[in-house]
């Protein structure tokens, strides 16, 4: 064992601690990426030695899935024939099927906690994580404590300090302690002599100690590396909260001891295993493994049958009146058949959706900037809100007057009785009020947006405000020209973002728009719109063969995927007989927003999906404001596809709302430089959408974060079960509870050779398929032959599925029952 680093051991630490950013800022990520440098098959295995994590379904739920049908039986006899060979084919099907496995977990960390508790009958986590949860919370806080915790710029050990000395309340008991915490030079190792006494065992006491609490520990590290997470900012390291907790811990254990105690590594025990040695694969695993892998390949394997399939399909493109470009957000895959249903003038594409744009964006009179592109990037150009905007509405329970010493108690009396008669009559009326959580409010409707930049560019703080002609017409193009859309352009070209509102979620933010942050997509579309709409930006884009006609007019909107309504922007900028077709087109949207809402109601337990499309959308839109209601929408549950090409390749399909759709013309990208523009954004996107699904459905507890019911939001930072336990990580069960945990299949219509290629010039991205955290296929665009990705190279794959079932109307499967669909034809 190599001497204790510190700093090299605090950098493992923030490295495997949940990366989950506060709720304001809350986007879906692989919750195990800390182990993304292994094979997928063997990170979870790793994780589940290491952490006690349960990374996969049970032996016996796959056992129940291959009764129901779900796992396939010719399926299961390829995997098992492919990883064992035909020889050991009966051998292996004896493991899975009658090989008696032992379910329970157990990582290598909580034997220093639990050898406290026996040789000094004193529990450490009861001791100090009550205090030190009330403490992070108070610094952190984000304006739900009304009074104010005294914050130093100097971090939060020092205002601990000044805390200890300045009031009345005590934090340590003992002199032990005082010395300790007040010496400003004291050292992780020096206290882990002290509790500890030996090195080797220093590295497996911190982890231990760290994720007995993992979601503050992470969150804490989280902010540290982007302290602009905080709209407040607070100054905080890991370093500081583990020496603050190693602190208490030895005050606490002198308090109850006085003296009489000495280092853990002093006394009579049993070594733990090295945190981070080696672990082996079992016969357990291998078995977990080709049920997995059949289990995923039932369903890709009707997929990829129904995709090749659409080669028959595919006829030449007709010129249409309207372009619609929507997010790729599997929940939009719904709407958009909707509408190219409801009228064959429209033809719709996917597009991630902050829409080519890495910006900030300052709503009008806030101090702020908000973040509405990808999380990884670092935006360099800030959009305001400028001009009329519709002033924001008073809500009486945020008054100060609850906190003034005399009038205090009876204003608070009057407001609560007020409060419980609202919440009585929300259960039988719920209502849309001020104290909901809105997409619509992100930006005023009749606001205007600065969006083109002045010359000479102005800079705030390094941030340009705007944007120049040229960076316009690179956004513009390489958007149009990624998705195919260069010429024939519609009189009406609508891009169309998308948010949620809810008035009973903690983790809305989660169900806005990943590509903008957790934000929602209406500012990037109107940006968008307005900088397609600029003559300057049309007369370039002409020379460089995107030809848009004059009478063409780009249209910003936003689609409330939870309350199924859209709103449109700069309406009054259209023409007289493009307003006309634009009033028309609304009435197929307010079709299109009933079915699509029918289309959702099958999987919520309180709505009858067999009632008219209009009675149903007006329940969805009560249950969206209803205060009793924890699953406002399901977002992205059941997710599973990403299909990256030409719109006939989704076209003839119904795919249960479980696919991310990606326009993409490979006419258009003869390099593949397209190519690798979106698969930089959809990979970790759709991956950790995926992954942090999978992973909180098979582990709820750990990797998720239980019900919402006992959940209490904690400085606007994060929630917490009641008053005092620790952040929870990952998702509820209440997003989760439908959710088929099977990894992103991602399908690109593109030559083998030229997707190889691109994915090889950005190894990080690589690496999540190399190491199959998404599973990708290829799909050739002459002969629809099909190519999946195996150790570095693509081979042919042959779907097993040759007939798949055929829908006529979609109303009348939706009614049928609210389980997953398998891969139907639409007639």
């Amino acid at each position: 064992m190599k001497s204790f680093d510190e700093s090299e051991v605090l950098l493992r630490l923030k490295h495997f601690l949940p990366h989950q950013a506060p709720l304001k800022n809350f986007v879906h990520h692989n919750t195990l990426s800390a182990f993304m440098e292994f094979h997928f098959e063997d990170a979870i295995s790793r994780a589940s030695k290491l952490f006690g994590n349960k990374t996969s379904l049970n032996i016996e739920e796959y056992r129940q899935l291959y009764k129901d049908n779900r796992i396939q039986e010719n399926i299961l006899e390829q995997v098992i024939i492919k990883r064992k060979g035909k020889q050991k084919a009966d051998e292996w099907i004896h493991h899975l099927f009658h090989g008696a496995y032992n379910n329970s977990i157990e990582g290598r960390l909580g034997h220093f906690r639990e050898w406290w508790k026996k040789a000094y009958q004193i529990d450490l986590d009861h001791e100090i994580n009550s205090l030190l949860f009330k403490l992070l919370g108070g610094y952190l806080d984000q304006g739900i404590a009304s009074w104010h915790f005294p914050v130093n710029d100097d971090g939060f050990l020092t205002s601990v300090r000044e805390l200890e000395i300045n009031s009345r309340a005590n934090y340590v008991r003992t002199k032990v302690g005082l010395n300790l915490i007040f010496r400003e030079d004291v050292t992780i190792t020096e206290l882990l002599e002290i509790l500890v006494g030996d090195e080797s065992l220093f590295e497996s006491y911190l982890f231990e100690q760290q994720f007995s609490h993992p979601g503050w520990s992470g969150m804490v590290a989280t902010i540290e590396k982007h302290p602009e997470y905080l709209a407040d900012s607070r100054p905080i390291t890991l370093e500081d909260v583990i020496l603050f907790e190693l602190i208490l811990e030895i005050d606490a254990i002198e308090y109850h001891h006085r003296g009489t105690w000495k280092p853990f590594s002093m006394h009579d025990f049993k070594r733990p295993e090295p945190l981070f040695s080696p672990t082996s694969r079992t016969i357990e695993d291998d078995v977990i493994a080709i049920w997995q892998e059949a289990y995923e390949w039932s369903y890709y394997d009707s997929v990829l049958a129904g995709i090749q399939k659409m080669k028959s399909s595919h006829s030449k493109k007709t010129a249409k009146k309207f372009q619609a470009l929507f997010c790729i957000d599997d929940r939009e895959g719904s709407i958009r058949r909707h509408i190219e249903t409801l009228d064959p003038n429209f033809e719709t594409f996917g597009t991630p959706g902050h829409f080519g744009i890495n910006m900030y964006y300052q709503p009008k009179n806030s101090k702020f900037y908000a973040k509405v592109c990808p999380e990884p990037l670092t935006p360099q150009h800030l959009v305001k809100e400028i001009g009329k905007t519709e002033p924001l509405k008073k809500e009486i329970h945020f008054s100060k007057w609850s906190y003034h010493p005399l009038l205090g108690y009876p204003y608070s009396l009057i407001v609560g009785f007020w409060s419980g008669l609202l919440m009585f009559l929300n259960i039988f009326r719920p209502r849309l009020s001020t104290i909901a959580t809105t997409s619509f409010s992100h930006m005023g409707k009749a606001s205007k947006l600065s969006v083109q930049c002045d010359d000479p560019p102005v800079k705030i703080e390094g941030i340009q405000i705007g944007f120049t002609v040229d960076e316009m017409v690179t956004i513009v193009e390489s958007v149009l020209r990624s998705i195919g859309l260069v010429a024939d352009f519609g009189k009406l070209v609508y891009i169309i973002g998308h948010g949620s509102s809810s008035i009973n979620n903690t983790h809305y933010a989660g169900y806005d728009c990943g590509a903008c942050s957790g934000r929602p997509g209406s500012v990037n579309a109107r940006v968008f719109a307005m900088m397609a709409n600029n003559k300057e930006v049309r007369g370039r884009l002409k020379k460089r063969g995107v030809i848009i006609p004059e009478t063409t007019c780009f249209v910003g909107g936003l689609h409330d995927t939870t309350r199924d309504e859209f709103e449109f922007y700069d309406e009054d900028a259209l023409s007289i007989q493009n307003s006309s077709l634009h009033v028309k087109n609304l009435e197929i949207f307010s079709m299109a927003l009933d079915k699509n809402a029918k289309e959702r109601s099958r999987r919520f337990f309180t709505v009858n999906s067999k009632k008219s499309a209009e009675k149903i959308h007006q329940e969805v839109k009560d249950r969206s404001v209803s205060l009793f209601e924890p699953r406002p929408e399901l977002n992205h549950a059941t997710n599973a596809l990403c299909i990256i090409g030409r719109p006939h390749l989704r076209n003839g399909l119904f795919l249960d709302r479980r696919a991310f759709f990606n326009s993409y013309d490979y006419t258009q990208d003869p390099n593949g430089d397209l190519l690798y523009t979106i698969l930089n954004a959809a990979i970790p996107v759709c991956g950790g959408i995926n992954l942090e699904y999978y992973f909180s459905r098979v582990d709820n507890q750990k990797l998720g974060a239980g019900s919402k019911l006992p959940h209490n939001v904690v400085g606007l930072i994060g929630v917490a079960n009641g008053l005092e336990g620790d952040l929870r990580p990952g998702l509820p069960v209440q997003m989760i509870e439908v959710h088929d945990p099977i990894r992103l299949l991602m399908t690109i219509e593109q030559y083998p050779e030229i997707v190889l290629k691109t994915l090889q010039r950005n190894d990080r991205i690589y690496e999540w398929v190399r190491n199959e955290w998404v599973i990708l296929t290829v799909v050739h665009p002459e002969t629809y032959d099909i190519y999946r990705f195996e150790k570095d190279n693509f081979v042919p794959y042959y779907p097993l599925k040759k007939l798949l079932d055929t829908v006529e109307d979609v109303d009348l499967l939706v009614e049928s029952h609210d389980k997953n669909f398998p891969v139907y034809l639409i007639k």
